[in-house]
């Protein structure tokens, strides 16, 4: 009687790089969208009129633009780490990928509103919440990695390194939880707050890159020692040959 075999779904592991190549490829035409919320004026008699009047539109475009910038950096920071995409990891890893679609939207009713001067309020806490709910995402995926003792972590990040990407991922669920509740009392206020929030994210996180053990360095081969003398041992010279005599 042949022993039974355990199932491969117990050893198996899912190399997360085809969640990271769907997120990046969302993320491209999530930003590239962007641009297409800014319209060019249709009054070309004040053209220089009508580009200046587009403030709004160029305001929630960078904004936005760098806001998602920051998505794809810290997801790359987080998927740098995880070795394992199990079905939770992909199916909180779809809902993310669902809110990032949506942002190109909250950009164009946020810039639409600051144009016409209604409904603030309403465009920011649309535009705040969508950029919450994919911190939200954010944490939740990185605590479901790092919990039962890391096991859909890597090696290549250590404790302090867990520790300090989770840090900084509460730190963007509060910094733009804050500035959406801003915004629902003082919309200028809530969007700069949000905006004030991308100088600091791109600062670096301490142990985001890991630690890896350093490569040996290749040997180098010596090079062959040139003969000083490039005349050949049985090659006469002209000091060295007879001299006739007369």
């Amino acid at each position: 009687m042949t022993d039974t075999a355990e199932p491969e779904a117990a050893t198996l592991e899912r190399d997360p790089a085809r969640v990271i190549a769907f997120s990046d490829g969302v993320i491209a035409i999530a930003v590239t969208l962007l641009v297409l919320e800014i319209h060019p004026p249709q009054d070309t008699r004040h053209l220089l009129h009508g580009l200046g009047a587009l403030w709004p539109s160029y305001t929630s475009y960078v904004i936005t633009f760098m806001l998602i910038g920051q998505i794809w950096a810290s997801h790359h920071v987080m998927f740098d780490h995880i070795r394992h995409a199990d079905r939770l990891v992909l199916f909180l890893n779809t809902l993310l990928m669902m809110d990032i679609a949506l942002l190109p939207f909250a950009a164009g009713v946020l810039a639409d509103a600051f144009r016409d001067g209604h409904g603030e309020r309403t465009a920011v806490v649309l535009h705040g919440l969508s950029f919450e709910l994919a911190a939200a995402l954010f944490n939740v995926i990185w605590w479901h990695a790092r919990r039962r003792d890391r096991r859909l972590l890597a090696d290549t990040i250590t404790a302090a390194g867990v520790r300090a990407v989770r840090r900084r991922f509460l730190l963007a669920l509060a910094w733009i939880g804050t500035g959406t509740l801003l915004g629902a009392l003082f919309p200028p206020l809530g969007v700069t707050a949000i905006a004030a929030f991308i100088v600091y994210y791109w600062l670096p996180i301490s142990g985001e890159i890991g630690s890896t053990k350093p490569r040996p360095a290749p040997k180098e081969t010596p090079e062959p020692t040139k003969d000083p003398d490039p005349t050949p041992p049985d090659t006469e010279t002209p000091s060295d040959r007879p001299q006739s005599e007369h």
